[in-house]
């Protein structure tokens, strides 16, 4: 049995922008059971919290499209912000996580090829280094923001150095990378000048992307963008656009997510009873540790759908063209996913969750990215046997839902 959108519209007063930034799990508990399906007014979207409902729409990608998947801005850009947002990777230009078979299939064969668990163990090395480095330097600091200071530099080297990215553009990319996420989330009384400046930024990145793509074109590289062009599988690469275009979504998702989850995890292992005492003497796992982490509170609380026929999502029939949020946090803390789902515990017990989402569009740098986050707990532990949370204040999050970013972790030695 279903019932009518239509006649059902229930709205609740979900704000991950203001009132529930910091906690949305509050909110959504025990929603997957109650009420799987509720509509959104700030969103505009209808949000799915029951897990098996997530995972039956990412499935069905002849039903559900991920083309518009990203958030949208709640104000009305001025034209000439508006057509650089949609033209700064380029005319029409749409990057892998925004494509539907069969464009998608094709581009997904190519990038999946530098990903492979062969190429992650090769690349592991360099993480190590970076790490290792980037622990040396703010291990002799008293206190430190441990995301600007250690999480950010770490992520965004890493995948600048995997995709070859010069040392002397990362902080730009930082920067455009943080111009494309403010334009993405306007609300509210916008700055029309730093609108223009932010979508600017976006024309610069997108050209830089091409630049960077003809380089490695006219001379190959040990990087991945040199590989995606000269070495795919069964002789398919990338054209030279089609690189363009992907380059600033492995930059933004590279190292956005990792500093994201990062943080996150520190902050709830210092929250626990043992501290992070308990990673620094192997009591929990590295591996427990960022399952636990990635599960507790995803660094990407959800993702966006559009349904292209009339469906039935959680029992409730929505038209062709209603947009739904895929609640990948509130699927964290279902109850299948945990034996504890609303208390952080790493190693006690399934860690199941969405973080890297599910189906085709399942996150391709996923290997990579455990890779990534173990060998930094692993070289803090090693070092900062004693790293603790500063005194103060509760840290809080920004307000760019779906991501769920620190503002800052105060952090010392002990």
């Amino acid at each position: 049995m279903s019932i009518d959108s239509g006649q059902l519209r229930e709205e609740r007063p979900f704000d991950p922008y203001g009132a529930h930034r910091d906690d949305p799990y509050s909110f959504l508990a025990g929603t997957g059971e109650t009420e799987p399906m509720f509509y959104a007014p700030l969103l505009d979207a209808w949000c799915v919290t029951r897990r098996e409902d997530m995972v039956a729409v990412l499935r069905d990608d002849r039903n559900f499209s991920a083309r518009d998947h990203n958030p949208r801005p709640a104000v009305a850009l001025p034209d000439d912000v508006s057509h650089m947002l949609r033209t700064w990777r380029g005319a029409d230009a749409l990057a892998v996580g925004s494509l539907d078979p069969p464009e998608h299939t094709r581009i997904r064969e190519v990038l999946n090829v530098g990903f492979t668990p062969a190429r992650v163990r090769a690349f592991e090395p360099t993480i190590r280094s970076i790490a290792t480095e980037l622990v040396e330097r703010v291990a002799v600091m008293e206190e430190f923001d441990f995301i600007t200071d250690f999480a950010v530099p770490y992520s965004l080297e890493v995948i600048g150095r995997r995709l070859g990215i010069p040392d002397e553009y990362l902080d730009r990319c930082r920067t455009w990378s943080e111009q494309r996420i403010e334009l993405m989330m306007v609300r509210g009384q916008a700055d029309v000048e730093g609108l223009r400046e932010y979508a600017r930024g976006l024309m610069e990145f997108g050209a830089f992307a091409r630049s960077l793509v003809q380089e490695r074109l006219a001379s190959p590289q040990d990087d991945l963008i040199s590989e995606l062009l000269h070495e795919g599988k069964a002789g398919r690469t990338l054209t030279a656009d089609e690189a363009s275009v992907m380059i600033p979504t492995l930059i933004f998702a590279g190292h956005m997510t990792c500093a994201e989850a990062l943080g996150t995890i520190l902050f709830q292992q210092f929250q626990t009873p043992g501290g992070w005492a308990e990673v620094a003497d192997g009591t929990i796992s590295t591996r427990d540790l960022v399952e636990e982490g990635l599960r507790f509170d995803s660094p990407l609380a959800g993702m966006y759908r559009t349904a292209v026929n009339d469906v039935v999502v959680g029992g409730v029939r929505l038209a062709a063209g209603s947009r739904l949020l895929l609640l990948y946090g509130a699927a964290g803390r279902d109850s299948q996913a945990s034996a504890c789902p609303a208390a952080f515990s790493p190693g006690s017990g399934s860690a199941s969750h969405l973080a890297f989402g599910h189906g085709i569009h399942f996150c391709l740098g996923a290997g990579f990215a455990r890779a990534e986050l173990e060998i930094a707990i692993q070289a803090l532990a090693g070092r900062m046997p004693g790293l603790t949370a500063a005194p103060g204040p509760l840290p809080r999050h920004r307000p760019v839902f779906p991501l769920r970013a620190l503002t800052e972790l105060r952090v010392r030695q002990e």
